[in-house]
């Protein structure tokens, strides 16, 4: 029924089902591809399988998170309230090695 190909780290939703889920891996050699719906359920389907299910390709959903809901917010790698100059104290960022590397080249 699908004519999609499984590509790694798109997304796509089941017409029967309404699930949406991410192709996380696939083997070539067993012929099977491993999903992970938007709840982080696992799943692994054969080719034939995958062909015969009606699937549509989607956009990645907005909040990925979906299957980490135990996460913090700080666990995700970005803070909306922080500036990106300033470092966990709230103060500016020192200079890191790179920074005062190239200052130095500068100064010659």
């Amino acid at each position: 029924m699908s004519d999609v190909d499984p590509i790694i780290g798109n997304w796509y939703r089941n017409q029967e089902t309404g699930n949406d889920f991410e192709v996380v891996a696939l083997d070539e050699d067993a012929q099977t591809i491993e999903i992970q719906y938007f709840d982080g359920e696992l799943e692994e389907l054969d080719l034939d399988t995958w062909y015969e299910l009606a699937i549509d390709a989607i956009e990645a959903p907005e909040d990925w998170s979906g299957p980490f809901d135990e996460m913090d917010m700080d666990d995700l790698g970005y803070d909306e309230g922080k500036d990106e100059d300033e470092d966990a104290d709230g103060g500016e960022d020192e200079l890191s090695d790179e920074d005062d590397l190239l200052a130095d080249r500068d100064e010659d």
